[in-house]
């Protein structure tokens, strides 16, 4: 199944699979709740954040990303491969760091979805669709409540989640979490709490294969 990864990892290359420096850009954080005392350990993920599947085991790799973000969405394919290689040993991590003009609203709208047991889908289809409503300088909100009535979620209750003050907040607190972790652009993993430095796919591999031989 390993050799399923390196044709999603052409897509990732191209599109610059190293960081994409842009911690500046980006909504206020300033409604983020974060307390003095959390640790580095309770930064990287937290009891509510996101889970595309969940195994007993103790390893698990997070992906602080940006649903607007060129070299998020190329690298989506590769993280789906791990998934279904993986996701039988490691539980994988969904953490947002909004950089860009429609990003956090996008991030919302997963959120919302989560909700009604659709995170993965709306996950999905925000990468899939990311070329029609990405980098663009008008807001892109009644494109995201078309894909949710596009998954048969209850409108009226997907826009109550969606514009929740909580929603954002833990939107923004994710964002305060992953500067605090060293966190400077999309995207960024951590793998069993450390910030993996990756200069190729492959390295991302080794650590898994590492980890859970352990």
């Amino acid at each position: 199944m390993r050799k399923n990864i390196w044709i999603p990892l052409a897509m990732v290359a191209m599109a610059g699979f190293a960081i994409v420096a842009a911690a500046n850009v980006g909504g206020d954080d300033s409604q983020a709740n974060v307390s003095a005392g959390d640790t580095g350990a309770d930064r990287v993920v937290r009891p509510d954040s996101q889970r595309l599947n969940e195994v007993d085991g103790d390893d698990t790799f997070v992906e602080f990303l940006d649903f607007e973000c060129e070299a998020c969405r190329a690298a989506h394919p590769a993280i789906e491969e791990l998934r279904e290689e993986y996701g039988d040993r490691v539980t994988f991590v969904v953490r947002y760091m909004p950089l860009h003009r429609n990003s956090e609203a996008a991030s919302q709208a997963a959120e919302a979805a989560a909700v009604q047991a659709k995170f993965e889908e709306m996950y999905d289809r925000l990468f899939e669709t990311q070329p029609a409503w990405g980098e663009k300088t008008t807001s892109q909100e009644d494109v995201f409540f078309g894909f949710a009535e596009e998954l048969g979620l209850d409108m009226d209750r997907f826009r109550q989640v969606y514009e929740d003050p909580k929603t954002l907040e833990r939107i923004r607190r994710d964002k305060v979490d992953g500067k605090a972790l060293g966190v400077t652009g999309t995207p960024t993993f951590f793998l069993n709490g450390e910030k993996l430095d990756v200069e190729s796919f492959d390295d991302i591999v080794q650590a898994l294969d590492d980890a859970v031989a352990d």
